[in-house]
This record gives structure tokens, C-alpha cells and sequence, in this order.
């Protein structure tokens, strides 16, 4: 990276929604991205070209074990899949026998007793292991993918968003756990009584099950077909969902920026820009699932009526008709079959990708000694994710062992660039052991969220705390770290957020110095510090590079003055070297260089003489309490507290999903008649039967065929009511989903600053919590309604027209209603448990993956890639064993409710027969009675098994509503407080007290009293770690003084509108964060108040004198 120049996180070409803020037309270098990551294999483009991965590929990391638990849960998912046909035969010979008026009660007992008593074991264990062993397998993939991309050299990074590559590890991993899980069972147990069902039929009427499944293939094809759309469009959902996964991971980890600036709606727009696209694509794929699952059904009918019309075995009727039911069921399940396999082709595909430089790697050369020479021979170089710019171009230089050789140059000169290269053909080195042999303190140190110890232990694990202490005197860190009450235990904080950049530079600096490394590599190590500090670790570092090789980078080019070498940058070359007089008489690049910076000091230095008779009272104000993030960091580990959370009311769920309720309405219709649909098969069953008692041909012919035509109707209402269901209740699922993305994210940003430094709420954890809890929010709406109201109707339905006909034998039937509703109570109560211990492991898990992404040159730089794996991977245990408690319960209570609706049929079957003998009830009202609940009776099944979704969309929900319910102390929404129209800018702190939220015991202002009028410059002086930064965040209402006032142009500060004041400073950081959009955009962001113009701009630039290196760019490609 450019010395001199900031980071440009991930940025996009021009044009695209995705990431960048809305524009005008400029076509323009202002316009040039500094790190276009979508221009290097967009990731949906072979998405786009097909989806490669096949179902079984899911199942990829299954070792024996996990195989042996997948064989077996088959097995237990196909015998209980017989069951139901096996019973269905008997049901169709005893329709034959009351047909002829010959009834023998025993008939109906014997057959299924078998089945009754082994169907809770068979769908217990099919459950269960199947989901114990996709927990094992998405344990396995979680693992691989973060090890993976660990180990992908750093120009990868450049084109992959390290906030989608977060987002990937949740929603996408998730998908293809749904895929791998208890649908497979289901399904399988769906296809085996599918496939009995027609090998019944064969075996008793091979004529008409011939016929029947002459419409087979027409079902087929629409399976094929909704599979691979859902595949492609799941896909292109997720991929929209990473990129809205990444602006979120962006802005949260800038949020001061975002804060300073008052872009929280700007941001919430950006992240909404790709919600509406995921929200597109979510409609989308829920038309085409209505779509095909009602041409399904609408064949499936044609079918029934086809059988009818053609035969009258009853055996292969009832044969065929379960299989049919069962396949037609099969569509949930095979649309999580298709999820599951678009969301894992990029998974999959970075797993197998081969990184180009990997970190990981044993292979290469470890040298027995190492001199420290180093040598660019013509080396040229552009970044993977701008290939237009050449950064080096045919660099040769050499370093001497043990010689100080600093690289100076104008930003973007390529000075930093060649710090990450190494003279030696590193390509046969060992990676590891390379980056070993070297120790960086780079231009924006990066301090890991753990104490300050650990954080040095870093540079090298195993050294004691005397090679600490030792490494903190060299870099001047160990007195104000004594000043801190636990010392070596504090803890920095995310980023090292909780720390002064003084204090951050020399931690790291020390980190570096642990090491002993060979070669020593600054770049601006000392850019942070105060003069007084500065001189101090000058001197240090003067003394610690002596007998290694060092490369030394730096604006304030009077630290490298002394260097034994200096060599001159222009446009990626060297060209110039030789030492600091020798370059001043050459008066080239150095020469330039020198004399610039000589006229901007003397400038400041006549600036500071006009001011210095008011220096001293305001230098005497900044008491040495401790500076803003230090007294944070002070900060100790202390037992984690966990949240408490109560599972949210589904109403209130529902409220949320208010504006919608049109949709909900249409769709809610059309699921009760879908629901209806099955006990209408009741009605038509016990016609049919009453027509093969008809003695003339004729009349039983014509009665035939119009019950034939009324299943044509009902396949045709079918099809419209199944897509109506599908694309209303789709619709209404994702708009409640972005809604609620939305909302978080908006109620996120909204929060005060001192949120944020609680560790609860670091970026990777609330990415996490955005990505997971509003999706499975679904779980309580969207399709899931539909289904539930589905199911629920089929069984309402089915209990009337029992009741109606036959309210003896209904009343049987339901005795064993209760038992199903204690199974889901008991399921939902169990399974909500799981769902908040599995919930805050991910978010742990989460926490870590974005420390790990968001600062991965620090951990490549250290080689710690491995330190970092090993840590997510010992939190994914948690959701493992959660798992593993879950896939028991949830097996248990499916299978209990499955068995329950065996033992209702048996039940039904005896009693019915007593019925027809004692109290001569005709036997077709028997049978309407009975086929309601054969074709009703999967219906409690399902019902049962939306309790999971049902119980995370719960826990989900209730931290959403927690997020969304807190008042923050500082609201920048708010309307309230002062404005005044002559902003002049008149400051005073009248004795300002103040201790930050996360660390009350430390005093880190003591009563501060200084005052600056409108036309002056106030300087805050003092050395690191006093409060400077303190007092400015006081300033900007990141906080709120405990005690005293600060004072804006008359009015309290805790008066004035946030927004109002915030819009009227303007601040420049001490590590300055750019955003995912072009140049242009990232300066308009310092007025979100209004539209910026071009010509705006462009001054801008050119009194940051920025406008010069701009227009050296090459302008974007065309839209």
C-alpha cells in the first residue's frame, strides 16, 4: 500500500448498485476505484453459468462415521415410509370386504401392530441421525472454509469482501445445513412410500398403476425444473444477501467515521440497495416453488382422476394415491435440496481453490543461515485487483545486511509495495519461516481484542513476560503500561479500539521487537507518536536495528536521515540512491521532497509562535488521567454476563408484517384451500366407494366419470391457489425480512459510540446477529405460515366432516390430539434452548472470523494464521453439542407424532368396524370418515416439524426486538435539541469530567478548562495517552461529559442537536477510513446533508492537494 496514502477498503467499479452510493454522471479519475474487487471472477458469474454442484457433492465431508450414521438413518427413514402403504393395503382390502358385505374385525387389527409400535423408533432414529451427522459435516465445512481462506494469499483479499466472506459463513453454510439435514429423512421417507405406492399397484394391478404412471415423467420434469431455478435463484439471493453482508461489515467497523460524518441513512441506503436485490430474488424463487408445486398437484389429480375413470381396484387406487400425496409433499424438500446446492457451489468453490501463495504450507526452503541481503531485480508489480496500475516497474534495488536503507517518495510511489516483496526468489522459501525471520510495525498498527500481553506474545508465542517487558522499555510502552490498573492483563479492545494510536504504535512496535527478527521492517512506525515519544523510540529503534537488515519508510523524513541508505521513489521505480547530503546536492525526488516539507513546518512553526502565550494554561488543563481508549483498555476480563432473552410473541412478529397483510390475506386463502384440498379427497373417496355398490353399469359409469371432472376442478383450483400461496406469503416473507435487516442495521447505527465498545457488540458478532436472526424470523412467517395454516386446515377440515358424518368414531380419533400437542410443546420449549446456546457460539465464532478477516495483513505479517483457526474452530464445539442435544428432541418428538397418527388410524379401523356390526352404519360414511384422516394424517407430521424453525424464528425475533427497543443515551435520529443559523464555532470546556461507560473506575478527564474562540487554532499537546482524543469525541457527542460542560457558541452541548453538530465539524483521523466507492464518492461524504457537486469536489481536492495524484489515474471503465 502507497505510503502516505490510506486504505482503500473494497471497492467497486462504477456503476454497480451493490456497494456504491448514488452518483451523478462524472466520468472521471474521480471516479477511479482504488481496489475494484468485483473486476477480478465476479463470484456469481458461474453461478449464473450453472449450478455445478450436485445433491450428493453436499455430502462430500462425510467421513465413515458420518456415512454409517446417513446409511442408517436411511434405512429407518425407508421402513417407515413402507409402513404407510404396507397399511394402505389392508385399508384397500377392507374396503374390498365391506364392498361385498363381508366384514371380519380381525382382519383390521393384526396387520399393523408392527407398524404402530416400531414407527415412533424408526422416525426417531432416522431424524436423529441424520441430524447428527449434518452437524458433524457443516462443523467439518465451517472449518475447512475459514481454514481456506486463512490460508489465500493477501491478493485474494483484495477481490473478496472480507464482510461477504462473513456473511458466506453464516447464510450460506446454513442453507446447505437445511439441505444436508432432517429433509433428506423426510424426503426419503416421502420417496420410499412414493415408490411402495406404485410397487403396491404393480403387484395388484399392474393394467392401471401402468396407466396411472404414464403421467409420472410430467412430474418429473416440473421436479427437475423447480429444482434447478430455485438452485440458480437461491444463489443469486445469497450473493446479494454477502454484498449487503459486507457493507454492514464495513460501516461497523468505521463507525466513528460514519458517526463523525452523519452518514448513518447514507449507510442504511447502501446496505438497503442490496436487501431489495436479495429481496428480488427471494420473490422470485418463492413464484417459481408455487408455480411448480401446483402443476404437481394439478398432475397428481389428473392422476386420481385418471385411475378412477380407467379402474376400480381400490388396493392400487389407494396404492397410487399415497404415492402421489407423498411426492407431492416432497416439494419443501427438494427446494431445500436446491438451496442447499446453490448456496454451496461458492462454499465449495474457495475450499478447492489452490491460493497462490499458501501461508499454511510446510513446503519450501528453510535457509540454515540467514545473512539479511536483499534484492529486487526488475521486479514489476500491480495488485491482482487493479491490473491497470503498475505499481513497480522494473524496481532494482539492493539492501545490505545490517544497513538502514529508507525508502522515501511521493504517495503512491510504490515505497510500501516493496515491503511486502522480498529480494530472494521467495517462491521456494518457506512462508512461514520467511515471515518469521521479519518484524513489522506498518502505518496503521492493528492490536488484536485481547490483553496487552497477549497481544506482544503475538509477534512470538512462547516468550516469557521478562522478553515483554523487555520489548516494552525498547519502545518506550512499559511505563504508561504500569500506569494501567491490570497492567499486562488489559485488554485493548476490538481493533485495539480501547487504546490511544500513541499507545497502539508502541505496542506494536514491541510485538515487532519480541520477535528479534532479522529483518526489521517500519513503515511509519513512529507517525503516531508525539515529538517527545517519538524521539524516545527514534532512539530505541536506532539502537535495536543494529546488526539487522532494516527498511525504513517515513513522511517525516527527518527520522531517516541517519539511514545508511535512502533511496528516492518516482512513478514504481528507484531513482535515486545515496545518503542524506549526498541526495540534498542531487536535488532530485529527495531533494523535493525535503524542501516541501521544510516549507509547510517553518509555516506551522510561525502559526505556533502567534499562539504560544496561550499554550500553556491549556497544556496545564490536560491532566495525565489516562487517554480515551486507554482507560478503556483497562478494561479486565471479567465473567461474561450472559443476556437474557425471552422468546419473542408471535404476534408481535406478526405486527411487524402489518403492511403486508393484503399478501398475507391472499395467501392465508390460498393455503386454506390447499389445506382443504386433501379432506375434499374424503368426500370423493366415499362417493367413489358408493358407486361400486351401484348394480347398473351405466348409472355407476356416469357417476364415475363426474367425480372424475370434480378431481380435474380441484387439481385446477389446486394449481392456482398453490402459486398464489407461493408468491403471496414469498412476498410477504422477504419484505419482513429486509424490513427487520433494515431496521437492525438502522437501529445499529443509531446507537451512541459507547455502545459499540462493549465487546457484546463488536462488528463480526453484529454481522452475525444481521445475517442470521432476520432470516430465521421466516421461520414464524413468510411460507412457514402458509404451511402451518395449510396443515392446520387440513386437519380442521378433516375433524368436521368426521364430526359431521360420524362424531362416535370422530371423537376417537380425537383423544389423541393432546398427545400431539404435548409432543410440540414439549419440542418448541427443548428446541428454544438450543436455539440461544447455538446462537451466542456463532456469534462468538462470529466475533472471531471478523477479527481474523477484517486484519488479515497483521495476522499474515505475524504468521498467526494458524493461532486464529484454531480458535474459531474450539467455538464451532458449542453449536456441535447443541446439535447433537437437538437432533434427539427432535427426532423423539417427530417420530412420537408420527406414531400417534398410526395409532388414530388403527384406532379408527376397530372402531369403525364396530360401528358398521352394532349400530349398522353405512360403511361409506365409514370410509369418509377414515380417508379424511388417511389423507390428513401427514399433516400433524408436518406441523410438528416447523417446532425448529419455529423455535430459532423465536429466540431470533426477541434479539432483533431487544436491539430495536433500546433507547440509545445519545440519539442521532433525533429531532430534539438546539439549532442555531450563525454556527460561529466558539468552544469551551468548563470542567469537564469524564470516564468511559466500559470502564468506570478510571478518571480519564479531571476537570478540564479551556476555551477557543471563532478564527483560532487550539492545539491539544501532551504526551501519549493524555485525553487529547478524549476531549475531541466530547466534542463530536461520541460521549457525554459525567460532570461539567462543553460549551458550542453559548449552548450546552447536551443541548444541541447531534446531527446539527456533527454536520458543522469537519475531522481528519489519526488512521483516516475510506469507504467501498470511488474517490469522488468518499469526498462527498464529508456533507451528507446535501449533494455534492462535482465542481465541490474537485476544489475540495485541490486544497488537500489531492487533485494532482487523481488525475494521474486511469479513469473507470464505462458503464
Amino acid at each position: 500500500m502507497p505510503t502516505g496514502s490510506v486504505k482503500l477498503h473494497s471497492i467497486k467499479k462504477l456503476g454497480e448498485e451493490n456497494n456504491g452510493f448514488d452518483d451523478e454522471e462524472p466520468n472521471d479519475a474521480y471516479m477511479t476505484m482504488g481496489n475494484p474487487k468485483q473486476d477480478t471472477k465476479p463470484p456469481n458469474k458461474k453461478n449464473e453459468a450453472a449450478i455445478r454442484i450436485g445433491f450428493f457433492q453436499l455430502f462430500r465431508f462425510a467421513t465413515c462415521r458420518e456415512t454409517l450414521m446417513m446409511v442408517g438413518g436411511s434405512v429407518c427413514a425407508f421402513l417407515h415410509g413402507s409402513a404407510q402403504p404396507l397399511m394402505l393395503l389392508v385399508f384397500g382390502m377392507l374396503t374390498d370386504t365391506f364392498i361385498e358385505y363381508d366384514i371380519e374385525l380381525q382382519e383390521l387389527l393384526d396387520p399393523r401392530k408392527e407398524c404402530i409400535n416400531n414407527t415412533i423408533q424408526w422416525k426417531n432414529q432416522s431424524i436423529s441421525l441424520w441430524v447428527t451427522s449434518a452437524a458433524r459435516q457443516i462443523q467439518v465445512i465451517r472449518k475447512m472454509y475459514f481454514r481456506k481462506v486463512m490460508r489465500m494469499e493477501i491478493g485474494w483479499f483484495d477481490c473478496n469482501s472480507t464482510g461477504e466472506l462473513n456473511t458466506r459463513m453464516s447464510d450460506d453454510i446454513n442453507k446447505i445445513n437445511d439441505a444436508i439435514a432432517d429433509q433428506v429423512s423426510i424426503f426419503i421417507q416421502r420417496f420410499t412410500t412414493f415408490v411402495c405406492g406404485f410397487a403396491m399397484g404393480f403387484v395388484k394391478g399392474w393394467k392401471l398403476t401402468l396407466v396411472i404412471i404414464a403421467a409420472s415423467p410430467l412430474i418429473g420434469v416440473g421436479a427437475a425444473l423447480m429444482a434447478l431455478f430455485v438452485a440458480k435463484l437461491t444463489g443469486q439471493e445469497l450473493l446479494a444477501y454477502a454484498k449487503a453482508g459486507a457493507v454492514a461489515d464495513e460501516v461497523l467497523t468505521s463507525i466513528r467515521t460514519v458517526a463523525a460524518f452523519g452518514g448513518e441513512l447514507k449507510e442504511v441506503e447502501r446496505y438497503d440497495k442490496n436487501l431489495i436485490s436479495a429481496q428480488r430474488w427471494g420473490i422470485r424463487k418463492g413464484l417459481i416453488m408455487g408455480f411448480f408445486t401446483g402443476y404437481m398437484w394439478f398432475i397428481i389429480f389428473l392422476c386420481y382422476a385418471l385411475a378412477f375413470w380407467y379402474g376400480s381396484s381400490l388396493v392400487v387406487f389407494f396404492g397410487v394415491l399415497i404415492a402421489a400425496l407423498n411426492l407431492g409433499q416432497a416439494s419443501p424438500c427438494l427446494e431445500a435440496f436446491a438451496a442447499g446446492r446453490g448456496a454451496a457451489t461458492i462454499i465449495f468453490e474457495t475450499i478447492d481453490r489452490e491460493p497462490d501463495i499458501d501461508c499454511l504450507s510446510e513446503a519450501g526452503y528453510k535457509l540454515d543461515k540467514v545473512k539479511g541481503d536483499i534484492e529486487f531485480h526488475n521486479v514489476t508489480f500491480h495488485y491482482p485487483s487493479r491490473p491497470e496500475v503498475v505499481i513497480l516497474d522494473q524496481l532494482s534495488v539492493a539492501v545490505k545486511s545490517g544497513e538502514t536503507t529508507a525508502f522515501v517518495g511521493p504517495s503512491g510511489a510504490g515505497k510500501s509495495t516493496a515491503v511486502t516483496l522480498d529480494g530472494h526468489d521467495i517462491r521456494g522459501l518457506n512462508i512461514q519461516w520467511l515471515r518469521s525471520l521479519m518484524g513489522i510495525v506498518e502505518q496503521e498498527p492493528v492490536l488484536f481484542a485481547t490483553t496487552i500481553a497477549e497481544n506482544i506474545r503475538y509477534g512470538r508465542p512462547g516468550v516469557t513476560l521478562e522478553d515483554i517487558i523487555h520489548a516494552t522499555k525498547e519502545a518506550n510502552a512499559y511505563n504508561f503500561i504500569m500506569d494501567l490498573p491490570q497492567k499486562f492483563d488489559t485488554l485493548v479492545g476490538e481493533g485495539g479500539g480501547q487504546m490511544s494510536g500513541g499507545q497502539k504504535q508502541r505496542i506494536a512496535i514491541a510485538r515487532a521487537l519480541v520477535r528479534n527478527p532479522r529483518i526489521l521492517l517500519l513503515d511509519m512506525a513512529t507517525s503516531a507518536l508525539d515529538n517527545e515519544s517519538e524521539a524516545v523510540v527514534q532512539e530505541a529503534l536506532d539502537k535495536v536495528r543494529n546488526g539487522r537488515t532494516t527498511i525504513s519508510i517515513a513522511h517525516r523524513l527527518s527520522t531517516i536521515k541517519n539511514a545508511d541508505v535512502i533511496v528516492g521513489y518516482e512513478h514504481g521505480r528507484a531513482v535515486e540512491r545515496g545518503k542524506h547530503d549526498e541526495l540534498l546536492e542531487r536535488k532530485g525526488v529527495y531533494f523535493t521532497l525535503v524542501t516541501l516539507q521544510s516549507q509547510g513546518d517553518k509555516a506551522l512553526n510561525q502559526k505556533a509562535r502567534q499562539m504560544a502565550g496561550n499554550d500553556e494554561a491549556e497544556k496545564k488543563s490536560l491532566s495525565r488521567a489516562g487517554s480515551y481508549r486507554a482507560s478503556l483498555s483497562a478494561f479486565v476480563e471479567e465473567e461474561e454476563v450472559e443476556e437474557l432473552v425471552e422468546p419473542a410473541p408471535v404476534t408481535r412478529i406478526l405486527k411487524y408484517n402489518a403492511p403486508e397483510w393484503p399478501y398475507m390475506l391472499f395467501g392465508t386463502i390460498g393455503a386454506a384451500v390447499n389445506g382443504g384440498v386433501n379432506p375434499v379427497y374424503s368426500l370423493l373417496f366415499s362417493q367413489i366407494l358408493a358407486t361400486f355398490s351401484i348394480p347398473d353399469p351405466e348409472a355407476q359409469r356416469r357417476e364415475i366419470n363426474g367425480i372424475c371432472m370434480f378431481f380435474v376442478l380441484v387439481g385446477v383450483t389446486s394449481f392456482i391457489t398453490q402459486m398464489l400461496q407461493g408468491y403471496a406469503f414469498s412476498k410477504s416473507g422477504e419484505l419482513l425480512t429486509r424490513r427487520l435487516r433494515r431496521m437492525g442495521f438502522h437501529a445499529m447505527l443509531g446507537q451512541e459510540v459507547g455502545w459499540f465498545d462493549d465487546h457484546r457488540n463488536s462488528p463480526g458478532a453484529l454481522t452475525t446477529r444481521l445475517a442470521t436472526d432476520a432470516s430465521q424470523v421466516q421461520g414464524a412467517t413468510g411460507s412457514q405460515i402458509g404451511m402451518i395454516v395449510n396443515s392446520l386446515t387440513n386437519i380442521g377440515v378433516a375433524v368436521i366432516i368426521s364430526f359431521y358424518f360420524s362424531w362416535k368414531l370422530s371423537l376417537v380419533i380425537m383423544c389423541f390430539l393432546p398427545f400431539l400437542a404435548l409432543s410440540g410443546g414439549f419440542q418448541a420449549k427443548m428446541l428454544t434452548g438450543f436455539a440461544k446456546q447455538d446462537k451466542q457460539a456463532m456469534e462468538d465464532a462470529g466475533r472471531i472470523s471478523g477479527e481474523a478477516l477484517n486484519n488479515i495483513r497483521t495476522i499474515a505479517g505475524l504468521g498467526k494464521e494458524q493461532s486464529f483457526v484454531e480458535m474459531y474452530e474450539a467455538h464451532l464445539e458449542a453449536p456441535y453439542q447443541a446439535a447433537k442435544q437437538k437432533a434427539n428432541v427432535y427426532g423423539a418428538c417427530y417420530g412420537f407424532a408420527q406414531c400417534v397418527v398410526f395409532m388414530a388410524n388403527s384406532a379408527s379401523y376397530r372402531f369403525g368396524g364396530y360401528l358398521v356390526r352394532q349400530e349398522g352404519l353405512h360403511f361409506s360414511l365409514v370410509f369418509r370418515v377414515i380417508s379424511a384422516i388417511v389423507t390428513s394424517g401427514t399433516a400433524l407430521g408436518r406441523a410438528s416439524s416447523y417446532t425448529p424453525d419455529y423455535a430459532k424464528a423465536k429466540i431470533s425475533a426477541a434479539r432483533f426486538f431487544q436491539l430495536l427497543d433500546r433507547v440509545p443515551k445519545i440519539s442521532v435520529y433525533s429531532n430534539e435539541g438546539d439549532k442555531w443559523p450563525d454556527f460561529r464555532g466558539n468552544l469551551e470546556f468548563i470542567d469537564c469530567k469524564f470516564t468511559y461507560p466500559t470502564r468506570p473506575d478510571i478518571q480519564v478527564l479531571n476537570g478540564l478548562n479551556v476555551s477557543v474562540k471563532p478564527g483560532q487554532t487550539l492545539a491539544f499537546v501532551g504526551s501519549s495517552g493524555c485525553g487529547k482524543s478524549t476531549s475531541v469525541q466530547l466534542l463530536e457527542r461520541f460521549y457525554d461529559p459525567d460532570q461539567g460542560k462543553v460549551i458550542i457558541d453559548g449552548h450546552d452541548s447536551t443541548q444541541v442537536n447531534v446531527s446539527y453538530l456533527r454536520s458543522k465539524i469537519g475531522i481528519v483521523s489519526q488512521e483516516p477510513i475510506l469507504f467501498d466507492c470511488s474517490i469522488g464518492d468518499n469526498i462527498k461524504y464529508g456533507d451528507n446533508l446535501r449533494e455534492v457537486s462535482m465542481n465541490d469536489i474537485i476544489s475540495a481536492s485541490k486544497k488537500a492537494q489531492l487533485h494532482d495524484f487523481v488525475m494521474t489515474l486511469p479513469e473507470p471503465p464505462p458503464r
